[in-house]
């Protein structure tokens, strides 16, 4: 498994690592599930899908929903059909309960989305904030409270949905399995300012990509601007300045500081689990060694040593 906030590399440095590997990598993320969120969501490009076999990628319409559940149970076929062909599963990506519903074979509730009640809540949130909708979730349910960051609107309705369908807390219902097989887990990351500038570039790249005409064409399809795609970064701010809810530059000032928030939660999820090997990408690059390629003997010496540690294969 390889993880780390968002910005910091792990494309580029996951195809690197498969292909000393012999992996096929399975994408750990809530949004490059989506067809047509290419831009915004900084999916692996054609060349880099031509050097490794890639799943999890575009697998829904951004119209429909996409659970947990559905990336837990849709990643165990993919690992079953990576190793029936004598590869490794490489599990790389920046969303953690994604990751560790697989890594710990969470169970996860089977409450189906309940469309009135969410849409109750996201009115509650947008009138009465964020903090509010938490706290209601701190009553019912102090444990996922602890968990979910209270600006993590869409994870908070989907605590309070699962305790207002069942009568129980959803912590209660999320309990570790046993893992599938062993693991070996990377992270990758690097000090917080740099990190920052480098979110700042890509937003800018992506701007210059055409993130404005794809959010434009998703809207133009029909997709609704409510729909969990379309919350996503990138979408989110560039939606509201093409809805006139704001100017321009406040969209692009939201967005860089909406995913610098979104990496800190990251950072901070990441940084719970002491299972986690950590590889300092700018470390390296201080030093001069900042090319993929070190960085992936890097990361494969630090899974290998974890395997020998725990006498895996």
């Amino acid at each position: 498994m390889l993880c780390g906030p968002t910005a910091v590399g792990k494309t580029a440095l996951a195809v690197a690592l498969a292909r000393r590997l012999d992996a096929e990598i399975v994408c750990a993320d809530s949004r490059t599930v989506y067809r047509g969120l290419d831009i915004g969501t900084a999916k692996p490009d054609v060349s880099q899908r031509a050097q490794v076999p890639h799943h999890l990628l575009d697998v829904v319409d951004p119209a429909e929903s996409f659970t947990v559940a559905d990336f837990q149970r849709l990643t165990r076929e993919a690992i079953d059909g990576i190793r029936s062909r004598g590869h490794v599963p490489l599990l790389a990506g920046g969303t953690g309960l994604y990751i560790r519903a697989v890594v710990d074979d969470l169970a996860i509730p089977h409450v189906a989305p309940d469309g009135r009640l969410r849409a109750a809540l996201e009115v509650e949130a947008r009138t009465r904030g964020p903090a509010s909708l938490h706290g209601r979730l701190a009553q019912v349910d102090p444990v996922a409270a602890g968990r979910i960051h209270p600006h993590n609107v869409r994870r908070v309705i989907r605590a309070l949905e699962v305790a207002t369908v069942t009568g129980r807390p959803i912590s209660a219902l999320q309990h570790r399995g046993a893992p599938p097989a062993a693991v070996a887990m990377v992270g990758v990351t690097m000090e917080r300012s740099g990190l920052y500038r480098r979110i700042d570039q890509r937003v800018e790249e992506q701007l210059a990509a055409g993130l404005v005409h794809e959010t434009r064409a998703l809207l133009a399809r029909g997709v609704p601007a409510s729909a969990p795609a379309m919350q996503s970064l990138g979408y989110k701010e560039i939606g509201g300045w093409l809805r006139g809810e704001y100017g321009y530059a406040e969209g692009v000032r939201r967005l860089k500081r909406n995913t610098r928030r979104y990496a800190k939660r990251q950072l901070t999820w990441f940084g719970r689990d002491a299972r986690i090997r950590w590889l300092d990408a700018a470390a390296l690059g201080a030093a001069g060694l900042d090319d993929q390629e070190t960085l992936a003997a890097r990361a494969h010496a630090m899974m290998e040593a974890e395997f020998s540690f725990h006498g895996g294969n």
